[in-house]
């Protein structure tokens, strides 16, 4: 692969482990048009929700570092396992070995800063995969910024493959969805706001919405990282001034690019053409 490192302006990395990214990248691009993006799936090696710290952490950074071959200068991990799971360590560890100069951001932190403004009764539920929740991620961010809220989790392992094989819509997916907000829901009938802690959520939103007591309201976590991201530019001009603006978006995945085209329509509801990026 050519080695990028010496070029100082680059697109915004987005990466996920498969296709949920796109919901954050499709609010990336409404809120921020003018910056050039290079969403990256690892589709080969998707999903990540049940797979352990370690391998999600070695894949994440090994597809972070490909993107800053690429010559990203800022990577948003817009998947929330990998957020949970790499982040961290990734931020503390690697990229002061990698390019000190060089950021990755997650998705978690900028829903949880916020999210204690939006409940009335002080009850938040997480919807997420069993990655994100056995984390307790979004329990420990939401605590430093809101002490007084008590954060409800429930693992959803189910949902994420019914979006990816467009089941979504279906009569058989009511049974999924409403299993596991009923599960919610005995942990405390408090809840008043919930967290789509999984980008492939928002695909499941109407079907979410009908089944949801009334009066409870759901986070736009794509819309909230979106301008998260608006501001964090705002703030660190050293970083924004290295971020390219052309308004363009390519593809990558580490899977089929036909395949990838397919189902990225679902997310994005538009064609797309990607390439394959070989790990």
């Amino acid at each position: 692969m050519i080695n990028f490192g010496s070029v100082k302006e680059g697109p915004i990395g987005v990466f996920d482990s498969g296709y949920g990214g796109l919901t954050i990248l499709k609010e990336l691009v409404r809120e921020l048009p003018q910056y050039d993006y290079l969403y990256l799936g690892d589709n080969a090696r998707a999903p990540y929700g049940n797979r352990s710290f370690e391998t999600i952490y070695h894949y994440t950074l090994e597809c972070v570092e490909h993107l800053f071959k690429m010559g990203c200068q800022l990577v948003i991990l817009a998947c929330n396992t990998a957020s949970a799971k790499a982040l961290r360590t990734i931020q503390q560890h690697d990229l002061a070995k990698i390019d000190p100069s060089r950021r990755v951001l997650g998705v978690i932190r900028p829903v949880a800063e916020i999210v204690g403004d939006y409940t009335k009764t002080g009850c938040i539920g997480v919807l997420g995969t069993v990655g994100t929740v056995e984390s307790q991620s979004y329990f420990l961010e939401i605590q430093k910024f809101s002490p007084h809220v008590e954060v409800f989790q429930e693992a959803c392992p189910m949902w994420v493959p019914l979006v990816e094989n467009n089941e979504f819509a279906s009569q058989g997916a009511d049974y999924f969805i409403k299993k596991h907000i009923d599960s919610l829901f005995t942990k405390s009938s408090n809840i008043d706001t919930i967290i789509l802690g999984c980008t492939h959520y928002p695909l499941l939103i109407a079907k979410i919405q009908k089944i949801l007591p009334p009066g409870v309201s759901i986070v736009s976590q794509g819309e909230i990282v979106g301008l998260s991201l608006k501001s964090y530019l705002e703030r660190h001009s050293e970083i924004e001034n290295r971020c390219s603006k052309g308004g363009k978006c390519d593809f990558f995945t580490t899977d089929l690019p036909d395949i990838f085209d397919s189902k990225a329509s679902i997310f994005l509801e538009r064609n797309i053409k990607s390439n394959q990026l070989l790990l």
